[in-house]
């Protein structure tokens, strides 16, 4: 028996040596992780908000209330969340894999061969004990268990496991991506909403200064020193600007239901800040380093993951060209007869192993091994891509706050400035020292800046939305 064992040992060695020299080299391509040391030379912080709660960057008590129900309700984060349940049985099914499998199971049957044939006559010509012959029919009654086990000696089934895991973790990341993105589309649409509203009371405002200046208009052709073609002139401005509201408030209620969707509820009126949208303030924002990205950012961590999973993968393809090692095994009961099940004489038992490696025909074994380096690779160009968009959104977004900023001070003087034209214009108007047309010309300017100083704001403040995405905040 020792000498048996010792010759199957030497032939599992030569075996594997053989099929050692038949398996491809692992080839897997490194992700280059590095990113440039700043966003910009002027920000070296270290510190990044990313890491600040979104409560405390969102600071509108209606907004966190909009966004907490969100988080509880919406409709395609439940579904990623079902996605990761998902994930978590996938890695139960893949670590009982390289676990036995042992089954327990009752069986039974009757047989009556016919008596002019081998069986037949072997039956009728054999005693079950001195003077009793097998019945007839022959009954079969069998319990008992059977185990089945493939050894992992290469790890195979436990690097599909670990891989699984893997994949688990970064369908988790795709969530925290996902909880980012919304909290960023419900604050943008907030904001928005609070933007509309100050149009509403721009052009309700302009729509005062021009029933005024229309009344002027009207005063004056009586006193005959203003014809009709001025005063049709100021009544179209008048009805021209009314005509715009209607734009607004279509829009308007195209958030508000954008809004409740991401909610999950049927449209309603969503509450807001009553604070001038103009007024609203914004912090210092702190991008921190770019190395934080590969923390922060929910996208960058979930592609990680994946790499990381592809390489297993390419271990687990490698496998397959090794020999693999079943074991089997039975132990129970069988009689003819129930009354006989549990006698010592019916126990019966059985153990087998096979080593079983590819010989010919290799074709299926190398294509899976060759799909899984190329996903491999695949997965590194994706996490690289991944990296480097991360960098430029947070880059763009930090050149976009600046520049809106800026763009925010700079109009504001043009406004300033055109409001007061609105109020020159008007007073030469009146005294006829100006044509209608300077004034028409005077209030379509004022109105036009006014929006585009709330649309310049509504930049700003999404930028620094935006922001506090791109650097992976929320989802902590």
């Amino acid at each position: 028996m020792v000498n048996n064992l010792r010759y199957i040992s030497y032939l599992s060695f030569i075996l594997v040596f053989f099929w050692g020299c038949r398996v491809p080299q692992i080839a897997m391509e490194e992700a280059n992780k590095e990113v440039p040391e700043t966003f910009s030379p002027d920000l070296v912080d270290t510190v990044n908000v990313a890491n600040v709660d979104w409560r405390e960057y969102f600071d509108d008590d209606q907004l966190i209330a909009l966004i907490d129900t969100a988080l509880q309700n919406n409709q395609e984060l439940n579904i990623v969340l079902q996605e990761i349940e998902i994930s978590k049985n996938e890695i139960l099914e893949r670590s009982g894999e390289y676990l036995p499998f042992v089954d327990i199971g009752l069986g039974s049957g009757l047989e009556k061969p016919g008596r002019f044939t081998p069986a037949g006559a072997v039956e009728h010509t054999l005693e079950v004990e001195p003077g009793r012959e097998f019945p007839d029919p022959l009954g079969d009654f069998i319990v008992g268990a059977t185990a089945s086990w493939e050894v992992d000696i290469w790890r195979k089934l436990r690097n599909a496991r670990d891989a699984a895991e893997l994949r688990y973790l970064a369908n988790t990341q795709g969530k925290n991506f996902l909880v980012t993105q919304l909290i960023a589309e419900i604050a943008e649409s907030y904001y928005e909403l609070m933007a509309l509203d100050n149009l509403l009371q721009i052009i309700n405002q302009n729509l005062v200064i021009q029933a005024d200046a229309l009344k002027k208009a009207e005063l004056l052709k009586n006193n005959a020193k203003a014809t009709q073609l001025a005063v049709n002139r100021f009544k179209a401005q008048l009805i021209n600007t009314q005509n715009q509201q209607y734009a607004i408030l279509q829009k308007r209620v195209e958030t508000e239901n954008r809004i409740n969707f991401l909610i999950a509820r049927y449209p309603q009126p969503i509450d807001r800040n009553s604070t001038s949208f103009i007024n609203l303030k914004l912090d210092s924002i702190q991008a921190g380093i770019p190395a934080q990205l590969l923390q922060n950012r929910p996208d960058v961590r979930q592609a990680e993951y994946e790499l990381r999973a592809f390489n297993l993968d390419i271990l687990s393809a490698r496998a397959n060209f090794y020999p693999s090692l079943d074991l089997k095994a039975g132990v129970g009961f069988q009689a003819f007869n129930p009354a006989f099940l549990l006698n010592p004489e019916s126990i019966l038992f059985n153990l087998a192993g096979d080593l079983v490696a590819p010989l010919i025909n290799r074709k299926a074994i190398t294509a899976r091994y060759n799909m899984a380096s190329a996903a491999q690779v695949q997965s590194v160009y994706h996490y690289q891509q991944t990296l480097l968009n991360a960098y430029v959104d947070v880059q763009n977004q930090l050149m976009k706050l600046q520049n809106y900023s800026n763009s925010f001070d700079t109009k504001k003087r043009e406004v300033e400035l055109l409001n007061e034209s609105v109020r020159v214009a008007n007073n030469l108007f009146r005294f006829a020292k100006a044509d209608y047309v300077e004034v028409l010309l005077t209030q379509e300017e004022a109105l036009d800046a006014q929006m585009e100083l709330v649309e310049a704001k509504l930049h700003q403040v999404h930028a620094k939305v935006q922001i506090y995405r791109a650097l992976g905040g929320g989802w902590q």
